[in-house]
């Protein structure tokens, strides 16, 4: 399945160190410009899906809503994440490709 692309690749880019999860790293990534892409976990609180989305649209970053923050901190190697930033182009061109492809086929 391909969501599990997308974990995988959250995984390398972590490992190589292109990512910063949590709340207040993944709002400092959007906001001084690095942030590629944001990634918030679909059972996040609303208030901050309403926050990133927001944030997001302002600084014009793609942001999608993904799993869970189990599923997110797991694929992190780490404890569960409500959030994180994709900072390289690259990773997040390939994470947004297989969320789209996941979106487009409905199995989000």
């Amino acid at each position: 399945m391909k969501q599990d692309k997308v974990a995988g690749l959250i995984g390398l880019a972590t490992k190589a160190g292109k990512t910063a999860d949590g709340e207040f790293c993944t709002e400092r990534e959007v906001k001084s410009g690095k942030a590629a892409l944001v990634i918030v976990a679909g059972d996040a609180s609303d208030n901050t899906k309403k926050k990133f989305q927001n944030m997001c649209d302002f600084y014009k970053v793609p942001i999608y809503f993904y799993k869970d923050k189990d599923t997110l901190g797991h694929a992190m190697g780490k404890e569960f994440r409500a959030s994180l930033a994709i900072l390289d182009q690259g990773f997040a061109g390939s994470i947004k490709k297989y969320m789209e492809d996941a979106r487009q086929s409905g199995r989000e």
